[in-house]
């Protein structure tokens, strides 16, 4: 069994009140809920933050768009103007 430890939240009455409510009809308690809640938030951070790194490191890599490289003075030719 993994280790717990106990936080003091404070929250409005009212919150709390349906915070109870949410957590009876899912046949769960306050504590639960919001560990479940703070679980969640943490591995969409994990994933957030891998997606972010994986989306930057395809904007260093050079998109292959086929084809063969043209040289300057192919790019810079003006028959067209003689």
């Amino acid at each position: 069994m993994v280790a717990k430890h106990n936080i003091t939240v404070a929250i409005e009455p009212g919150l709390l009140k349906k915070a109870r409510a949410v957590a009876a009809r899912q046949g769960s308690s306050v504590s639960a809920l919001l560990a479940n809640e703070l679980r969640d938030l943490v591995a969409e951070d994990t994933q957030y933050k891998t997606a972010r790194k994986r989306a930057l490191a395809l904007l260093d890599t050079p998109l292959a768009l086929g084809g063969t490289p043209l040289k300057r003075e192919d790019l810079h030719e003006r028959r067209r103007i003689r």
